[in-house]
């Protein structure tokens, strides 16, 4: 069984967050505090951790850093931030989160946000290992590797959903608008998180990235472009 890990100081956040993804099939873990969820993506088979950035420490984001620095980098993460706390949406996005909801949040909305990173996760393997390649990237849908030059690089679960959707559509430019519905599933939130999850990519994949911003429009995968950031949605 899919296993959840819930972690939040506040008892009230558990037990719903609980219910509702148990009502979706799922096992679910929790932990009061950052030591106790520290012990658990440590211990226990977890799936998917659905972290606070505000609890006792340590908190969601150095969670968030240990987790893509540890032996499971590929855990999906969702980080729980404070009402209008942009600067924590950013930084947990730049620390490895694949997403994020703000207090107070839908619980009925994050059981459908695990639901679809579990699903882009695809902890499930399918038969075959289909590849994209360009260049010295190459990825391995089904695996979910990717590698420049032959040297693995490690993704997050939302990373790798980015380079995928790119490399399946080389030359084609999407505005951030376009990459959060195709990309994230999402048919509105902050398109910072594309900004983030674009900067987090052309950092791992170093000179081998071909990822453009075309000036007015958005990204493209090897279309070429002026390197700034785009002003078209």
């Amino acid at each position: 069984m899919t296993r959840i890990l819930i972690a939040d100081d506040d008892p009230v956040v558990r037990e719903v967050v609980r219910r509702y993804l148990e009502r979706d099939g799922l096992e679910v873990a929790e932990a009061a505090d950052g030591a106790c969820a520290a012990a658990a993506l440590r211990d226990s088979a977890i799936d998917l951790a659905i972290l606070d950035v505000m609890m006792p420490p340590p908190d969601g984001i150095a969670l968030c850093r240990g987790v893509r620095e540890g032996p499971r980098p590929e855990i999906p993460i969702i980080m729980l931030t404070a009402l209008g706390e942009e600067d924590d949406r950013v930084v947990g996005l730049r620390a490895g989160a694949d997403d994020y909801l703000t207090k107070p949040f839908s619980p009925r909305e994050l059981a459908l946000r695990v639901a679809s990173v579990l699903r882009r996760a695809r902890i499930h393997e399918p038969v075959g290992d289909p590849v994209l390649r360009s260049g010295t990237v190459e990825l391995r849908s089904a695996s979910r590797t990717v590698a420049v030059a032959g040297a693995p690089v490690e993704l997050t679960a939302r990373e790798f959903d980015l380079l995928a959707f790119l490399l399946s559509n080389q030359q084609r430019v999407f505005t951030r608008t376009e990459l959060l519905a195709d990309v994230w599933g999402w048919t509105f939130g902050d398109q910072s998180t594309v900004t983030v999850h674009i900067k987090r990519l052309r950092a791992k994949l170093g000179a081998a990235h071909r990822i453009d911003t075309v000036w007015g429009r958005g990204y493209a995968w090897g279309r070429g472009g002026d390197g700034g950031a785009p002003d078209a949605d």
